[in-house]
């Protein structure tokens, strides 16, 4: 540890950014680290405050549902404890510099962990899908491809799907695409046509652009009667770069790698080498794509996603950071300041390639409870703003909307930060966990496969994008809807998830770039900002349908609906935190109970721990059972991982460290605050990299 104006800095941290991020900025580090502890002795205080405040609401809500068995909290008892606010008069936010993507686009977001560099650039580099391949390999088509190279008859079915979309995107004047021999394509509207490289054509459609790749030459093309190779389509707008939920970081080495490679993505240098079936690779971000136009000029287009980067939330501290009273300093802050540090390389221009073209950073902001802590966010972005020499807003923010508080509060939340927020995203998941931790002492909750259908949820999705939509956002900022959690579903996904768009949501999670790429089908079939002037107006769900408590009274389970219920909780929470406990994996495809691979982190996590822990305390399920199906479901997501050689079975092991905090998610959970897992993950995450 280093001393730094009073701060006490981990030696990995200080030189990192002594070494790595402030020469090249021409920063001088005593002026930094002296600005650093400034941010640190004022805001760190207030943060305590705020969870102070969170844990007193909690426990005023506990005693009230202690003194009233079965009964339904009144609105009037949350105001009256400062749960709930009132609504701000009409107002519409004045954010300024807004990229296209996030304002004045809509089509798909992916979220990676910055912790996987070769993920990372995967993710960035989703911008442009080949929507060939995402047919070739995916479910989207009946049947599959036969093994051992290419199979032509797949390939027709890919070939005739992809060409009936251009029908539908880019209908021509007269005929279908699947009947063009190539020439001057006659366009029902020529205006589509904005853009050639070479013989490949450039179309626009819902401001979304489709490269009809010809090429004869191509394995493809030469068979194809107009030598159509591929179709290219811009898929992944924005990508969240997410060092919260989908990370294992817990001290010094984890936050610097995660910082840098923030910095390799924000210099255009981050490259990661790797084996893929015998052939060494080497991956690095795509450059922009160059097109001819008609009046001799050229188009350039982004060749990569706008990138956000998430902070972590306000509740965890760090060990890479020591306050001046020897306390751990709050994560987000130093997030904040990191994140915003980097982003310098972008708006000065000392990257290779551009990020914002706006000029802004995009830090989005999670798990905030309510419109004072959005308004505390506002405050730590102006800070780092004048640290860093900022114009105020430059630091915009995306507020997720997924804890209770916050959705209940909506309107006041996105106006505490009413000049900087870009971005609003519904998160069923950590809503749901919210949920039940909220209502933890108010009875037992229906089994999870049943939230879905709960009253609460259809409010919350409508009312965020029609409180989104009276707030301004439209053409000014993203309003996003939550993940498709199935990788390997994606016929599923095409048949379900074009609701996102038909919601009025210009975004919406995906879990791959093949699925992004899948994703923005629903992108051509729906005008979202069309559809957002047909429901502006509309009045949003009241608050009485979104504050109903999805409780199970009354209902009476066998012992065997218990063990299923929660053999299907133990199987997710021991198939995820294995991987976190053991290996530092923070989100991965993970098996569930049926086999059936989900993309999984810290917010499915605090689901089905908070599930088992509410059974417990309404004697739904005994401490018996639960360790009986802990017991059971780790011998199974030992087989489901047979095949991983890093992998440590816990069936034979129950004293092993992913094991027991595996157990202490559940039988320590009512005392988690919030419901949160990331206090009990960090602290058996440290003990296993002290072991190892």
């Amino acid at each position: 540890m280093i001393d730094r104006a009073g701060l006490t800095i981990a030696d990995p941290l200080a030189r990192f950014v002594e070494d790595n991020v402030l020469p090249p900025l021409g920063i001088a580090a005593d002026g930094f680290w002296a600005g650093v502890a400034d941010i640190f002795a004022r805001l760190a205080p207030e943060n305590r405050a705020l969870l102070a405040k969170r844990d007193a609401i909690q426990a005023q809500i506990d005693d009230w549902y202690d003194a009233h068995p079965g009964e339904d909290m009144p609105d009037a008892f949350l105001r009256e404890i400062g749960y709930l606010v009132d609504a701000p008069p009409s107002f519409a936010i004045g954010t300024r510099n807004v990229d296209d993507e996030i304002a004045r686009m809509a089509g798909p977001q992916l979220v990676v962990p910055v912790l996987n560099a070769r993920f990372v650039l995967n993710a960035a580099n989703a911008r442009w899908g080949s929507l060939y391949d995402a047919l070739y390999g995916t479910d989207v088509l009946p049947g599959t491809a036969r093994p051992g190279g290419y199979d032509a008859e797949r390939g027709a079915q890919v070939i005739a799907r992809a060409k009936a979309f251009l029908d539908e995107a880019v209908p021509l004047a007269d005929g279908r695409w699947a009947d063009w021999r190539g020439g001057e394509p006659a366009l029902r509207d020529p205006g589509q046509l904005v853009g050639r490289r070479g013989e490949s054509l450039l179309f626009r459609h819902n401001g979304l652009h489709i490269e009809l790749v010809i090429d004869h030459n191509s394995a493809i093309g030469r068979d194809d009667p107009a030598g159509i190779a591929d179709v290219l389509i811009e898929a992944a707008l924005t990508t969240i770069v997410d060092l919260e939920d989908s990370v294992a970081a817990v001290d010094a080495e984890d936050k610097v790698a995660a910082y840098r490679n923030w910095l390799g993505l924000m210099r255009g240098d981050l490259e990661e080498t790797f084996d893929k079936g015998g052939r060494v690779m080497t991956r690095r971000l795509a450059a922009d794509r160059t097109y001819d136009v008609a009046d001799g000029g050229t188009l350039t287009l982004p060749g990569r996603s706008l990138l956000f980067v998430r902070n972590v939330g306000h509740l965890m501290t760090t060990p890479a950071v020591a306050l001046a009273d020897g306390s751990a300093a709050p994560e987000g802050i130093l997030d904040a300041i990191m994140t915003s540090l980097i982003g310098l390389y972008d708006l000065r221009r000392l990257g290779r390639y551009r990020n914002s073209r706006a000029g802004s950073i995009h830090i989005v902001k999670p798990k905030m409870h309510g419109p004072e802590e959005c308004g505390f966010t506002d405050r730590l972005f102006d800070a780092v703003e004048d640290l860093l020499g900022l114009d105020r807003h430059t630091i915009k923010v995306g507020v997720m909307d997924e804890e209770r508080r916050t959705s209940a509060n909506l309107a006041a939340c996105i106006h505490a930060v009413k000049d900087r927020i870009v971005f609003i995203n519904t998160g069923f998941l950590d809503r749901t966990g919210d949920e039940i931790h909220t209502a933890m002492r108010g009875g037992a909750v229906v089994p999870k496969g049943e939230m879905k259908a709960a009253a609460w949820i259809k409010a919350y999705e409508d009312r965020n994008v029609r409180i989104g939509l009276a707030c301004g956002l439209s053409g000014k900022a993203q309003i996003g809807k939550g993940m498709w959690a199935a990788p390997d579903r994606m016929a599923d996904m095409l048949e379900q998830k074009i609701a996102h768009p038909l919601s009025g949501a210009n975004t919406a999670w995906v879990p791959s770039p093949t699925a992004a790429t899948l994703h923005t089908l629903h992108y051509h079939q729906v005008d979202v900002f069309a559809r957002q002037r047909e429901i502006a107006g509309e009045a949003a769900p009241g608050l009485e349908a979104l504050l109903t408590v999805p409780f199970a009274r009354g209902r009476n389970w066998t012992r065997d609906e218990v063990a299923r219920e929660l053999d299907n909780n133990a199987q997710g929470i021991l198939g995820y935190v294995v991987r976190w406990i053991d290996q530092g994996v923070g989100c991965s495809k993970v098996p569930d109970i049926d086999d059936v691979g989900l993309m999984e982190d810290r917010a499915t996590l605090r689901i089905s721990s908070q599930h088992i822990a509410n059974w417990l305390l309404h004697g739904v399920a005994t401490p018996d059972e639960v360790d009986a199906a802990f017991a059971r479901m780790a011998a199974k997501v030992d087989a489901q991982n047979a095949g991983d050689p890093a992998y440590r079975p816990m069936a034979d092991d129950p004293e092993g460290l992913a094991f027991q905090a595996a157990r202490a998610l559940v039988f320590e959970g009512v005392d988690q605050p919030n419901g949160y897992t990331e206090p009990l993950l960090h602290r058996y995450r440290a003990l296993a990299k002290a072991r190892s």
